[in-house]
């Protein structure tokens, strides 16, 4: 049940009235938080300006989801990168000195090649999945969305008794 919750609230995401800079920011952070190992303090960090800032949880929680299923397959990746910048890059040795010595700092986790790889792969990705998201918000609500309503699937399911019982209860976890 809580999966169709999750899928029911990202699709009323998609179709309100929020900005799609509000979706786009909100599925962006999710995948920071999808994209990296889940315990370390920049996640917290993360989850903090999800709940302090006006971002859509639902499409965090799609996006935390959807990168984790690929975090896994590309953890070699994350590796691969973390190494070299923690070891090949005999420039930035003072850098994870610093980092790694400073009380504060060294619970960032930022001395683990996969932590530091999937990071920075993370940080690179904001500008371009923003606007990719933004765009595809757009998209969905202006061609897709009311093409969607009329597939014979989607009146199936809003006509049936599951979709009417999680309808009339719904509410009550908000």
């Amino acid at each position: 049940m809580i999966v169709l919750k999750i899928i029911s609230k990202f699709f009323k995401a998609l179709r309100s009235n929020q900005s799609p800079n509000q979706l786009a920011w909100g599925f962006v952070l999710g995948m920071i938080i999808g994209l990296t190992p889940v315990p370390n303090v920049h996640n917290l960090v993360v989850l903090v300006l999800i709940i302090i800032i006006n971002v859509n949880a639902a499409m965090s929680i799609a996006a935390f989801i959807l990168f984790s299923l690929f975090a896994y397959l590309l953890d070699p990746l994350f590796h691969s990168l973390g190494y070299w910048l923690l070891v090949d890059l005999e420039g930035l040795r003072p850098l994870w000195l610093f980092v790694s010595t400073t009380p504060g700092l060294a619970l960032a986790n930022l001395n683990n090649t996969v932590v530091l790889g999937s990071l920075v792969v993370a940080l690179l990705l904001i500008v371009p999945m923003y606007f990719f998201t933004k765009w595809w918000v757009r998209q969905y609500r202006e061609k897709i969305d009311a093409r969607m309503q009329k597939w014979k699937i989607v009146q199936i399911l809003k006509g049936s008794k599951l979709y009417q019982l999680y309808n009339k209860f719904s509410h009550l976890g908000d």
